[in-house]
């Protein structure tokens, strides 16, 4: 990982410096990343190396030598120039090395990816999975020459401690104009520690208004009485505008004045004052921007002054309410009185408003003890905070003399170096002699020449690797052009061909020629068929990259496009290709899912990922290809972090060799369903596939931690999908993140109870979501379950196109089992309509096998999926899961006595002797 500290000339006019700034190289764009710090999320900016360029200047003879900081540009299209510096020649010289090594990597690897775009959308980095099995490796330039000069002209270095992911934890390197910020620096860290304060005593807790006044309980009044209706009437209207309820007996929302320090930052600001005034500082920028910092608290102490202002109208507001408040009390109190003389006779309907109000006095008393309570909790926090504010006055006060203090000390050192330096020119005209001292300027002027000849010499040396690397770009550029202009030539031509021969087919169409003699449209048509059917192999990509886009016969995820057997079958699965072709065309022009993901991956560079509602919005939009592996590994992880916490290093390896070793019982089942599991896929197709080996190992181990479970049809399927994107123990972590998180016990076990349930959960759903869709069901007594239950076992796996079910399996392993509910429903939404209109069971059912095999359009899909059948609580499955399996318990328990009492009759009658049941035939 190519990253560390560099210096960036930024800003303007006066303020224009070299700040340090934290550069991280992302692989995947080319781009050269800068931020704040190590720890910062959010990238300030970024620097394109793909179509930069490189230079740098030698110093001059003349300057200074203490300055090894060596600054080097970049220079981008369209004339913007970044002027950066390392701390140290050897640092830059290793950057600029990096860089150039980088952007020529990059674009060869651009280069061959677009070349095999046919079965390669984008380049990708990928590691992990049987799908990085299938990425073409990097194809450098052909120019052997270039190559080797690149090597001769490259100069040996090596980075320093500012380098690498281990500068994270060295401090930034400090530059001396850096300094004249440092007191601005300091008043926003104070700024930014006091918010934080204010900010953490608000979160997490209701306002509170307190009152220095104190509540009674009064008894009524005869005139008090008259008023009570008024008042309630006054009271609704104020309950309806009040915006929040704090009980269901007290209608109104108190408020919190949150209180201020009585000095908020104005000893600072007097301190300052005096020790700018009387104190003369030894600089200039220390006075200047002690001013600033002075003129800074200012503003500040008049913002909170005008905050205090508004904050004592709102009390004053707050009072009122208050006010009212009391009158409604007492207002209760009257109505409790009058109901006490006037009980007798009284309807029932006003004693129970009687009644209603001695339980608002109960409440608003509880809530007079509650708020006492927290105002005693607050007055304690208010403390707290001012005893902290004096902390942060101290420590300015310290900051500002130990400032004072070390220019002081500069002052002193400046003068007693200028005074050793002329006392030792003196000396040394007095002692030498002429003679000596030209020859010391002789040698001494070599030795410059010397350095200045080796500077030029490693320029020279870059300067020619940066030209030679730029013309071998262009002209790969060039060739590129070339190609793609022969492509275009190529597909014009064919699209006129094919544009004929359909012409031609539509005329045969309209006045069709009846006769067995063999037709010109007929050869045509014979034609079309042939060229429909053939399917793009690796055997032909010289003819094919002149060729319009053909259907590979293998998609990205190793899965057959195009069926062998059936020709009619083969039309079928083209066209659905060639449909999906086109969604994934027109997808990639509309790159703000790309963008959002880079944008986002950036972000996390400098931090570790973590659950929020822009990564949940931006898995249900689907995880891009070439980062699906990574963001897999880290869903499986986030699930089963306790179960790993508690296992021992090589806990896979353990399982897996113990399975091997020992008598297994799972593992002859396990044999049979190898081959069986997805043999439309290239990486499962035969015994020596990479693939059944991992799945082997991977069933194996988990068998071996379940021995309740062993093996059950359906784990072999969601371990092959695992393994295309996971190496094996990582698949093996996500089978456990299905079965022992997800999904509930017995899901995968004998009885699959768990899976029964949820079908019954999803009917349940189904009458609620699609109403018109279940009652056409019931109508014609169709069981759809048994159609859904393989969704719901498999998560999908062989029942709707690869590119919808590894969207479906993003949001899966983030999320959890309830995608499968929404899937399931969303499906079924899609094609209603289509449904709808069947008017006979056998159809309905014979339309439900294959129907989810011709939805290809993935985003309207999850457009249903997460927003046509929202809301969507979980709790809701969970209570209906805990009511269904109960049911389905008591059901089980009932065929088992019906089981037993079979048994128990075959036993003593001799005609039912001979008849076995199910179970005993597979045994």
């Amino acid at each position: 990982k190519l990253c560390g500290y560099l210096q960036k000339l930024s800003g303007k006019g006066p303020l224009r410096g070299f700040r340090s700034r934290w550069f991280v190289f992302d692989p995947r764009r080319c781009y050269l990343y800068y931020f704040k710090g190590p720890q910062e999320a959010l990238p300030l900016g970024h620097l394109d190396i793909a179509s930069a360029c490189f230079s740098y200047h030698q110093p001059e003879a003349g300057a200074a030598a203490g300055d090894e900081g060596a600054a080097f540009e970049v220079h981008s299209p369209g004339g913007a120039v970044a002027v950066l510096k390392a701390a140290t020649r050897q640092d830059m010289t290793y950057w600029l090395q990096e860089l150039q090594q980088k952007r020529w990597e990059y674009c060869n690897n651009l280069d061959a990816a677009k070349r095999d775009s046919r079965t390669s959308p984008t380049p990708s980095d990928f590691s992990k999975g049987l799908v990085a099995k299938d990425n073409p490796g990097s194809i450098l330039s052909q120019n052997a020459s270039a190559e080797r000069a690149r090597t001769i002209l490259a100069v040996e270095t090596s980075p320093t401690e500012l380098v690498g992911e281990q500068a994270a934890s060295q401090p930034a390197p400090v530059q001396p104009s850096a300094i004249n910020f440092s007191l601005k620096q300091w008043s926003t860290e104070i700024k930014n520690s006091m918010s934080s304060l204010r900010k953490g005593n608000n979160e997490n807790r209701k306002s509170i208004f307190y009152t220095s006044e104190e509540w009674e309980l009064l008894d009524p009044t005869p005139k008090d009485l008259e008023d009570s209706m008024a008042l309630e009437e006054k009271r609704k209207n104020l309950a309806e505008g009040s915006k929040g309820l704090t009980s269901s007996a007290f209608p109104f929302d108190f408020g919190r004045i949150p209180q201020k320090p009585r000095r908020p930052l104005k000893d600072m600001i007097g301190s300052s004052k005096n020790r700018n005034s009387s104190d003369s500082s030894p600089t200039e920028w220390c006075s200047g921007n002690g001013n600033k910092l002075v003129s800074e608290l200012q503003l500040k102490y008049q913002s909170q002054q005008e905050e205090l202002e508004k904050l004592k109208k709102d009390l004053l507001s707050q009072k009122e309410l208050v006010r009212l408040l009391q009158q409604t009390v007492r207002s209760s109190q009257y109505d409790k009185y009058f109901a006490s003389r006037l009980c007798e006779g009284v309807p029932k309907d006003k004693l129970e408003l009687l009644h209603q109000k001695d339980d608002q006095i109960l409440g608003l008393n509880n809530q007079l003890e509650k708020l006492n309570l927290e105002k005693d909790s607050l007055q304690q926090e208010v403390k707290n905070l001012k005893c902290k504010v004096g902390e942060l006055n101290e420590r300015l006060g310290m900051l500002m003399e130990t400032i004072q203090a070390k220019d002081e000390v500069i002052m002193k050192l400046s003068h007693q170096l200028s005074e050793c330096e002329d006392n030792t020119s003196s000396q040394s005209g007095a002692v030498n002699s002429p003679t000596a001292t030209c020859i010391n300027k002789e040698l001494q002027e070599l030795d410059r020449l010397k350095d200045n000849l080796q500077g030029y010499k490693t320029q020279n040396k870059f300067l020619n690797k940066e030209i030679l690397e730029l013309s071998a770009l262009r002209r790969n550029a060039e060739v590129r052009e070339r190609e793609w202009q022969a492509k275009y030539t190529s597909l014009e031509a064919k699209l006129c061909q094919i544009e004929s021969k359909y012409l031609i087919l539509l005329q045969e169409m309209k006045t069709p020629v009846c006769s067995e003699e063999q037709s010109p449209a007929r050869e045509v048509i014979a034609q079309l068929l042939e060229d429909a059917l053939k399917a793009e192999t690796s055997e032909q990509p010289e003819q094919a990259f002149f060729k319009p886009y053909l259907v590979s016969e293998y998609d990205i995820y190793g899965f057959q496009t195009v069926p062998e057997d059936d020709e009619e079958e083969k039309l079928v699965a083209k066209s659905r290709a060639l449909d999906l072709r086109s969604l994934s065309l027109s997808e990639n022009r509309e790159i703000s899912t790309g963008v959002k993901w880079e944008n986002y991956l950036a972000s996390t560079m400098n931090r570790e990922m973590m659950r929020c509602v822009e990564l949940k919005n931006l898995i249900r939009s689907g995880i891009p290809h070439e980062h699906r592996s990574k963001i897999w590994k880290w869903c499986v992880n986030l699930h089963v972090k306790k179960f790993k916490d508690s296992t021992v290093p090589g806990y896979f390896q353990t399982l897996l060799q113990n399975a091997l070793e020992k008598q297994n019982p799972a593992s002859k089942q396990i044999e049979l369903d190898l081959l069986r599991t997805l043999p439309n896929n290239k990486h499962y197709s035969s015994p020596t596939s990479e693939g059944i080996q991992k799945l082997r190992n991977v069933l194996l181990a988990f068998s071996w931690r379940n021995p309740d479970i062993g093996y059950c049809q359906g784990l072999n399927r969601l371990v092959a999908i695992a393994l295309l994107y996971l190496e094996q123990e990582d698949a093996f972590w996500c089978l456990v993140t299905i079965v022992e998180v997800f999904m509930p016990r017995d899901y995968y076990t004998k009885t699959l109870l768990g899976s029964q349930v949820d079908q019954r959960v999803f009917k349940d759903l189904m009458s609620e979501k699609l109403p018109r869709l279940h009652a056409h069901f019931e109508q014609y007594k169709v069981d759809y379950t048994l159609i859904t239950f393989n969704w719901f076992l498999v998560v999908f796996v062989d029942s709707v196109v690869s590119d919808i079910l590894f969207k479906i399996w993003d949001s899966f392993l983030y999320e959890g089992p309830k995608v499968i509910f929404r899937f399931a429903l969303a499906l079924f939404k899609y094609k209603e309509e289509e449904i709808l209109k069947l008017q006979d069971s056998m159809s309905i059912f014979k339309y439900l096998r294959y129907f989810t095999r011709t939805i290809l359009d993935a985003r309207k899909l999850t457009g249903i999926a997460f927003g046509d059948l929202n809301p969507f609580p979980l709790r809701q499955i969970r209570n209906r899961r805990t009511y269904h399996l109960e049911k389905v318990r008591l059901e089980l328990t009932e065929l088992e006595a019906i089981r037993e009492d079979f048994l128990r009759e075959r036993e003593t009658c001799v005609e039912k002797r001979d008849l076995i049941s199910d179970d005993e035939e597979d045994s």
